[in-house]
């Protein structure tokens, strides 16, 4: 059963007013469904507008920011360190980010996003390949911005890099209704 969704995403809003968009609706999505949003606590771009959508429509959010980026990523000022549903978790540094957010995460996710989404998205799905944990991987793939990306894998697979067992670990969804329904959650569930 996935209860909170881990959402990797750019630190930025990019160039196309849908990737804004999309984080609008999984806020609000993950939100409606009763899911705990865990992001990356900061409170611009992406993080943010997926952050406040889900907080505007009563959610749960767990941003968790290291400490070296409170400041520069303008950790988001909505959330609490003082615990409860909804709070930021501030850590030593980007490893115990990354590994905290999983840990928080039934199910991970990524929206457009730059080094530091792809980064992300990359030691997930290595873990998932080593066996040390097996929760669903999504990509919201807004205007096609993955789709290069998702060429690359298809390559690496023809050429023998990548089993396909661990390209088939990502769900990939045009928008956050499509991924949240083939995850069976919110209006689909």
């Amino acid at each position: 059963m996935i209860r909170s969704v881990a959402v990797y995403c750019g630190f930025r809003l990019g160039a196309s007013p849908a990737y804004g968009a999309a984080a609008d609706a999984l806020g609000a999505g993950l939100a409606a469904a009763g899911v705990t949003l865990v992001y990356g606590g900061g409170g611009q771009g992406m993080m943010r507008r997926v952050a406040d959508a889900a907080l505007d429509a009563g959610g749960a959010v767990v941003g968790v920011i290291p400490e070296d980026l409170v400041e520069r990523e303008q950790a988001h000022s909505g959330l609490s360190i003082d615990g409860g549903a909804s709070r930021l978790e501030v850590v030593a540094d980007m490893h115990e980010r990354k590994a905290r957010m999983l840990d928080l995460a039934d199910a991970v996710t990524v929206l457009p996003g730059g080094f530091g989404t792809l980064d992300e998205l990359f030691e997930v799905l290595t873990w998932a390949q080593l066996g040390i944990h097996a929760k669903p991987c999504g990509m919201i793939n807004v205007e096609g911005y993955f789709d290069r990306l998702l060429a690359f894998l298809d390559h690496a697979e023809g050429e023998g890099y990548v089993r396909p067992a661990d390209r088939a670990r990502i769900t990939v969804a045009p928008s956050a209704p499509a991924l949240l329904a083939a995850w069976a959650l919110g209006e689909a569930s």
